[in-house]
């Protein structure tokens, strides 16, 4: 199915902002995506016409807004394919997730000398909240690497597992590479040893089907912003078996059962992991979100966007100077580059006077950098609004600004 990009660029009125006078050019979605007027609708009834504290009011405003937030759950739950609502936590983003699994996990299931497997192309979300956890419990990071081409080497895999090995914490895509991961065949690795796997899903989920169970992954984070849906809310999904395993992440309101000075009992799943007031209203958004994307079909989008991608290399090859970084044959979603001895952050600033949105630096991703012997990329990442005509404008201003440094 070919999906109306004309109308659907139609329902993100930010789209017709000009910058500079030109009309703006947005590649910086893998950053954060555009948001569809029936998220922001969704936001602005959510205050006016049914805004009051979930879970613990008896009136009706607040039974009307905890519906409206568990019935988010169910729609994230059949998004990702997880088997129980109850298996969906609600985080503030990505970032967030991990360091929940990372300090409830890594304090109940880690002893000094246990060991973290994570890979070389992790996010810092991904990277800095295990050094946190080496603090406590005095783990070690062990590193699955990737090849100059920007393909992790998962035959190195089995030679890092030991008796030793606690959990396989890795990104599904890339942010700084656009390199898709093989998780199904990481996690059979890791599940014929007894080891759990947490996916950062942050850069798949807005671009490829997401089926939990069939990826038999034991935690998956996400974030809505970058899926067309507000800031600051976000999910961690969690096999059962686990959500009830570990220790809560936070104390405080809603995540009790009950509360003296001598003791506390914790609320079941998901709740145990929900602490204070939660952002009901963000999590309504993301719900019409999700909804949005189902509507379109995620197949289609990928489908576009996979056309665009292929457009996009294609073009940009042709420029002189041209280096990609991150080659490899499966990708979604983005593209680094540098162009000549042109310094990304001079780059996307000539960019941005065209009009044209990209994101330049190490995208917290400096292992990734320093594998390249490089300070940072320029990356055009693409979401499902985005046109061939728009790349176009893109490799014209690249070409533009490559002209004025050889002057």
């Amino acid at each position: 199915m070919t999906i109306n990009i004309e109308k659907i660029r139609e329902d993100f009125p930010i789209l017709k902002k000009e910058v500079y006078g030109k009309p703006l050019v947005y590649f910086d979605n893998a950053a954060t995506t555009q948001k569809p007027t029936c998220v922001v609708d969704t936001i602005v009834k959510g205050y006016y016409d049914c805004n009051a504290n979930i879970h613990r009011g008896v009136h009706f405003l607040s039974q009307q807004a905890t519906e409206a937030h568990e019935a988010a759950r169910k729609t994230v739950q059949q998004f990702i394919h997880a088997q129980h609502a109850h298996e969906i936590v609600f985080t503030r983003g990505t970032t967030e997730a991990i360091n929940l699994v990372a300090h409830s996990f890594g304090i109940s299931q880690c002893s000094d000398g246990d060991e973290i497997i994570i890979t070389q192309m992790e996010h810092h979300s991904n990277i800095v909240p295990w050094q946190l956890l080496q603090s406590i419990r005095n783990i070690r990071l062990r590193i699955i690497p990737f090849d100059e081409k920007g393909v992790l080497q998962v035959n190195q895999l089995e030679s890092l597992i030991n008796e030793k090995t606690k959990l396989i914490a890795v990104s599904h895509v890339s942010n700084a590479l656009g390199s898709i991961n093989p998780i199904k065949e990481i996690v059979k690795i890791a599940h014929a040893h007894d080891i759990p796997v947490l996916v950062d899903g942050a850069q798949s989920t807005p671009h490829i089907s997401i089926d939990v169970q069939d990826l038999d992954v034991d935690f998956f984070a996400f974030s809505g912003h970058k899926i067309y849906g507000p800031t600051g809310i976000g999910v961690l999904y969690g096999k059962e078996k686990w959500l009830e395993k570990i220790p809560p992440y936070q104390g405080g309101g809603e995540m009790i059962h009950k509360v003296t000075f001598e003791n506390t009992t914790f609320n079941e799943l998901p709740f145990k992991f929900e602490a204070g007031t939660p952002d009901y209203i963000g999590s309504t958004a993301l719900a019409a979100a999700l909804d949005y994307v189902s509507a379109i079909g995620i197949e289609n989008i990928a489908q576009h966007e996979h056309e665009l991608l292929h457009y996009a290399t294609e073009k940009l090859s042709q420029i002189d100077g041209m280096r990609f970084i991150g080659e490899s044959d499966s990708k979604s979603g983005l593209i680094s580059f540098l162009v000549g001895n042109i310094h990304p952050y001079d780059l996307g600033t000539i960019l941005d006077k065209l009009g044209i949105a990209v994101r330049t630096g190490h995208h917290c991703a400096e292992p990734v950098m320093q594998a390249f012997h490089i300070e940072g990329t320029v990356r055009a990442s693409f979401a499902m609004y985005n046109t061939k005509e728009e790349i176009d404008i893109l490799v014209a201003g690249i070409e533009r600004a490559a002209k004025m440094f050889r002057r």
